[in-house]
């Protein structure tokens, strides 16, 4: 018997360094869920998702999906989770169901079945390197990132990238285990570095720590920091204290001046009031994976993996972050950099188209 409903397994940090984006990341899920069902649901069914906690040891999270996939419970998997779990998930999700990745992630992805809504290095990292150098004469870097495959993986794009030109240099690069406290070793070695920039790696209230320690050494007056996961509620939580010279790269910000950017943020408030969580770039990735895979479900007629990677090849749409494609199994958009101004983050540029 057909069922009436499409539950939708969505995989977000309720626990650990990432759980401080995880109530905005189920605010924006909600929304796409509400939006999609008042067009008519996912293949004429209401769409429901079941949330997971992505914040848990990656080997818990991938035991909880195959659980819930084998008992028949949920029908595709979305949200946004750090890469450690989309490499559990994704061979066991693989041919099973969809699963649309959402957040910015290392790049390489290419799992049979596995769809992509982020931004990856070669269109976010890279060009935010290049204008903090051509703009603003930062050329000299130190890496400080969690000790896990999207700082590490991204860190040597940074470097392969760096001795191929002749105007950008990592001077050091220091590692720390995801949920590290005291930031005082690694913001010495920044200090020692005598680095223009700090290239950081870190995830939630990891950022967190390492910003108010780096503002607490004086450190912001005499080096930038630059960002590929650095959203309004990860600047709230830093305080306007230590934002000084905090920039950040992403293909959405909430303050993004663009007519679909705002038109969401519209929604967005009408729907959980002015006092919800910020709907930052993390949290609206979540909107963008369940938008994205109720467009290509619409477009395949069907959940089936062929039908959908069928689907996907030229889809294109306009989301809150704009005019945006499939190539592969990737979601291209443009991406912008900001700069924190206080508890603000205020868009300079428009990295990539």
């Amino acid at each position: 018997m057909a069922r009436d409903t499409l539950e939708v397994a969505f995989v977000v940090p309720r626990s650990g360094p990432a759980a401080i984006v995880g109530p905005s990341c189920e605010a924006c899920g909600l929304l796409a869920v509400d939006e999609v069902n008042a067009g008519g649901g996912m293949l004429g069914r209401e769409v429901r998702l079941r949330v997971v906690d992505g914040g848990r040891a990656p080997r818990a999270v991938a035991g909880e999906i195959d659980g819930l996939l084998s008992a028949g419970a949920v029908e595709a998997v979305t949200g946004w989770h750090i890469s450690a779990v989309r490499q559990q998930l994704a061979p066991i999700v693989s041919g099973r169901a969809p699963y649309v990745y959402s957040p910015l992630y290392e790049g390489g992805e290419r799992t049979p079945g596995v769809y992509l809504a982020g931004e990856t290095p070669d269109r976010q990292l890279l060009p935010a390197l290049r204008w903090m150098a051509g703009e603003l004469g930062v050329r000299t870097w130190c890496v400080v990132g969690d000790d896990y495959v999207w700082p590490l993986a991204s860190a040597a794009v940074a470097r392969h990238y760096a001795r191929r030109r002749t105007d950008i240099r990592i001077l050091d690069e220091v590692f720390v285990p995801l949920g590290t406290l005291d930031f005082a070793a690694a913001v010495h070695r920044v200090e020692r570095s005598g680095a223009d920039g700090v290239l950081m790696l870190l995830v939630g209230s990891d950022a967190v720590r390492f910003n108010r320690a780096f503002a607490a050494a004086g450190l912001d007056s005499a080096c930038v920091r630059l960002s590929p996961l650095m959203e309004e509620n990860m600047v709230f939580a830093t305080g306007a204290a230590a934002t000084h010279d905090l920039y950040a790269a992403s293909g959405y910000f909430e303050a993004l001046p663009t007519s679909s950017g705002l038109d969401f943020s519209r929604r967005y408030a009408a729907r959980f009031g002015v006092q919800a969580p910020v709907p930052g770039s993390l949290g609206e990735s979540c909107y963008e994976g369940v938008t994205l895979l109720a467009r290509m479900a619409e477009r395949a007629g069907s959940l089936g993996s062929d039908e959908l990677a069928a689907a996907a090849d030229t889809l294109a749409y306009d989301s809150p972050r704009g005019s945006v494609r499939m190539a592969g199994n990737h979601l291209l958009q443009s991406v912008y950099l900001a700069r924190a101004d206080g508890l603000a983050l205020d868009v300079v540029a428009q990295l990539t188209p």
